[in-house]
């Protein structure tokens, strides 16, 4: 039974917060082709900037972190991206579980890959992924410093953009829309404001493959999440940072086109989903209370705005799942077993296994690193790989009074699908395509359980 004085509490985190800004826009001409049928390699323009935005929490017992969202595809060599956030680390001065580095996986950005240099557009990679690590770092440093009292108030939204995409056809699986199965349209919004309730960022989680640009577009974009991102700055004034959910399994319903109009209507679609998710908040640093009633017509129940306490519990711990490799073709293999399709998407898939196999696939098993955050009420959860959302449904249904903000292909290595175990039972393409047994996610879902459990009872500091 509610009573007189029940309290509807907002998630929360008060602290130090600090945001910085890179445009990181790659130059005309470097390699962007990530997709098999595409008949070019260098990218033509740029749809919309591409950017890389740092946001640092502290607390007053002296905790710092650093989250840093990039607008990058994804990392194919465990080499170049430890260069990248080794980089980071030594020149800010953090400690690894200190800092995530996430990527939104826009399938219409430059190839991260300095082994790709002999390729037209890859004599431009190297130097991209230096400036790419400068950005980094400026910006990192530049959150820090620019710290304030501030305040993350979460709340939590649906979007519809976001669809099952594994479809299967005369018993072959693909890569497609089903409008069959339901997708998790969960949208997770964090609003940063400052000391005064004024809006100093946003932070939005939301899992949705950016593929709806592909081998017909010949322009660098951050595909949907760039006009998202736009939609919500100019309303709230303020930086947007994307975290990409687990996605391992969801993608828009209309995708696969050179068509950029489609891309920004996908990100009107979140956009305005963020920000009518931002709209039901209540007034900064307050909650709703039931304070009385009012005998009207009918009897009115009084639930008003009151002020809400501070959380500033500030925390973070970094483990590994160990997971089992499935045993692997060999290169020769793959090259007869893929003989039938065209050259190019032969060399594509034999490119990415062979980047796999160097620096990741070096045993039977593999410890697959999970860095886990408590912000105030939060938690954030990041691994390198492409889980399916079960991984954050079934979090969010173990923690219903925490916010649960699941990212995907943060830091490395192991930038591999983990996907269901009826994934694997359909021949699904994400099930075929990772080398890791079936069960994988499960065992990842319980290991982040476990992390969860021990920051939300401050094992932890």
């Amino acid at each position: 039974m509610t009573l007189i004085g029940s309290k509807i509490h907002v998630p929360h985190f008060v602290g130090s917060v600090g945001l910085a800004r890179r445009d990181i826009t790659p130059p005309l001409g470097i390699r962007a082709r990530n997709w098999g049928p595409a008949e070019w390699d260098r990218s033509e323009g740029t749809h919309l900037p591409m950017t890389l935005t740092a946001l640092a929490f502290g607390s007053s017992t002296g905790h710092d972190h650093v989250s840093i969202a990039v607008d990058a595809t994804w990392w194919r060599r465990v080499d170049d991206e430890w260069a990248f956030r080794g980089a980071v680390l030594e020149a800010v001065g953090l400690r690894p579980e200190q800092l995530t580095i996430s990527l939104s996986h826009t399938h219409a950005g430059p190839v991260l890959c300095r082994a790709d240099e002999d390729l037209p557009g890859g004599e431009l990679i190297g130097a991209y992924l230096d400036t790419l690590a400068e950005a980094a770092i400026e910006a990192a440093r530049e959150a820090l410093a620019n710290r304030q009292s501030g305040r993350i108030e979460w709340v939590e939204g649906g979007c519809s953009l976001a669809a099952n995409r594994e479809l299967v056809i005369d018993g072959r699986a693909l890569v497609g829309f089903n409008p069959d199965e339901v997708a998790d349209d969960t949208v997770l919004v964090g609003r940063v404001s400052d000391a005064s309730g004024r809006i100093i960022g946003t932070i939005v989680n939301y899992a949705c493959h950016p593929t709806t640009l592909t081998w017909q577009n010949r322009l660098i974009s951050p595909d949907y999440i760039g006009e998202m991102r736009e939609i919500v700055e100019s309303d709230t004034g303020a930086p947007c940072v994307f975290l990409l959910g687990a996605a391992g399994e969801l993608a828009p319903k209309e995708q696969y086109t050179g068509d950029t109009e489609v891309a920004d209507r996908h990100g009107r679609s979140l956009g305005y989903s963020v920000l009518a998710a931002l709209s039901s908040l209540p007034a900064v640093g307050s909650q709703l209370e039931l304070t009385g009633l009012v005998e009207s017509g009918a009897p009115l129940a009084m639930w008003e705005t009151t002020a809400q306490g501070s959380h500033d519990a500030l925390s973070s711990v970094r483990g590994a799942v160990e997971l089992e490799f499935v045993d692997l073709p060999t290169i020769a293999e793959l090259e007869f077993q893929w003989a039938d399709i065209d050259e190019a998407s032969r060399r594509e898939r034999i490119s990415r296994a062979r980047n796999l196999r160097d620096g990741y696939v070096l045993g039977s098993t593999v410890q697959h690193p999970v860095w886990a955050w408590r912000v105030g009420d939060a938690v954030f959860v990041g691994h390198p790989g492409e889980a399916y959302s079960k991984l954050q449904i079934v979090l969010r249904e173990r923690f219903p009074l925490n916010p649960i903000v699941v990212v995907n292909l943060t830091n490395g290595p192991g930038f591999v699908y983990l996907p269901t175990t009826d994934a694997y039972e359909r021949g699904a393409y994400q099930a075929w395509q990772t080398p890791l047994k079936p069960g994988s996610l499960e065992r990842l879902e319980a290991f982040s359980i476990q992390l969860v459990e021990e920051l939300l009872e401050g094992a932890h500091e």
